[in-house]
């Protein structure tokens, strides 16, 4: 791997992990340090790496620049020359102070999930620095989670850190009283960090496996901690089991989209589609039914190679009662598909244009597929509408060779 393609990958792993152990020995309050040092640490490796080549152990490099660099900001820094510095003797001390084992990343982080998703911070602030702290999303991605605008998220940002701030929230696990509320959002934000990746429109792909397997890592570590191993955590690890089954079948050899009814089933792996149901299985104790446990009991069906009519009833009926305990319109929109199979295309056709999706380029490449050989001329219609939505080249050059068939067909 070269440079210029090792260090955006390094920087999706490891730059929270930096963040997050940092953040935890400097205090809450000092993120703006802790973001700066691990920059500065990745803007090194870009230098250093492209006339020296890369080291042996890329990562061991990166944490040991990171802690250089936060040694020397400790020794810089005032208060710390005037409390802590008689203490200290040896650099020895620096280097325990400043610890990147893996034990420790792994407690940080976990202590950060939850530090972010303070009641104090508004929801949306939460989710949002925790997309850019912990998983290292960059403002566009950030913005394009929220459909929002850049100069919208970095206020919300901005404003979250005042409160970090102003309310000297400490990185520490929450007690027991307060886990639950907790744990919602930080589910809620590995749930987008994994939909970024799964439906990916950033970088001209349409899947980043890199970020749902950080969503699947980080979803590990609540289920590796027995405070967090809860029945919606093994759910949402179970979903996105499901869902990482199919990776290989989504996609052509171009990086283009391949819709559920194309791919190859050959191509599912069913090692992963066994963990999904094992930790489903796992989430079937407690008396709460969350969305994780639909979206997990749908993405299970959606791995069963049968086109049977039973298959699809059952798909349509957990989005029924998924869009009652959490309505999305992408829900709803993924209903109509369920609806198509299990009834007609026609009925489907008109529950989706009820939802009125206009800026989602799914909503129109759905509409498409529903009206082909219904309607070709309302087809046609609906895929050239998605195509002027569709960001990467691979899908263009699909949607096109819909367009081209249909006008054939004349």
């Amino acid at each position: 791997m070269q440079t210029q393609e090792l260090i955006p990958h390094l920087f999706r792993t490891e730059y929270s992990k930096i963040i997050s152990v940092l953040c935890r020995r400097f205090g809450f309050d000092q993120m703006e340090t802790a973001e700066d040092i691990a920059s500065d640490t990745f803007l090194t490796a870009a230098q250093a790496w492209s006339y020296k080549g890369i080291p042996s152990n890329p990562t061991a490099w990166l944490y040991n620049v990171a802690k250089n660099k936060a040694k020397n900001h400790l020794q810089r820094n005032t208060i710390f020359e005037s409390k802590v510095s008689p203490e200290i003797k040896t650099d020895d001390a620096y280097e325990q102070d400043i610890d990147l084992s893996p034990k420790n990343i792994t407690d940080s982080q976990l202590q950060m999930m939850f530090a972010i998703c303070h009641p104090a911070i508004q929801p949306e602030a939460q989710i949002g620095l925790s997309l850019r702290i912990l998983c290292g999303f960059g403002i566009d991605e950030v913005a394009e989670a929220f459909l929002a605008s850049k100069e919208t998220i970095n206020k919300r940002l901005f404003r979250a850190k005042e409160k970090i701030r102003n309310e000297n929230i400490k990185i520490e696990m929450p007690n027991l009283a307060e886990m639950d509320n907790r744990l919602e959002n930080v589910l809620t934000t590995i749930y987008l960090l994994f939909s970024e990746g799964y439906y990916s429109v950033s970088q001209n792909q349409v899947l980043r496996k890199d970020l749902c397997f950080e969503a699947m890592r980080l979803c590990h570590m609540l289920i590796e901690n027995e405070s967090t191993k809860k029945p919606s955590v093994n759910a949402l690890l179970s979903l996105m089991y499901f869902h990482a089954s199919r990776f290989e079948a989504r996609t052509d050899q171009n990086g283009g989209l391949i819709l559920y009814d194309d791919q190859d089933t050959n191509l599912w792996n069913q090692d992963l589609v066994a963990k999904g149901a094992w930790y489903l299985n796992q989430a079937t104790t407690g008396n709460r039914l969350s969305k994780y446990h639909l979206e997990a009991s749908i993405a299970y069906w959606h791995t069963q190679k049968t086109d049977a009519k039973e298959k699809w009833e059952n798909i349509l009926q957990l989005y029924n009662r998924l869009l009652q305990i959490a309505y999305s319109p992408v829900a709803a929109l993924n209903r109509t598909f369920a609806l198509a199979k299990a009834n007609s295309p026609r009925e489907a056709i008109i529950e989706a244009e009820k939802l009125q999706l206009t800026g989602n380029q799914f909503y129109y490449t759905l509409l498409g597929e529903l009206y082909t050989n219904i309607d070709n001329k309302q087809a046609k219609f609906n895929f050239e509408k998605a195509l002027t939505l569709i960001k990467t080249p691979a899908d263009t050059a699909i949607i096109q060779s819909k367009i081209d068939r249909l006008t054939q067909m004349r």
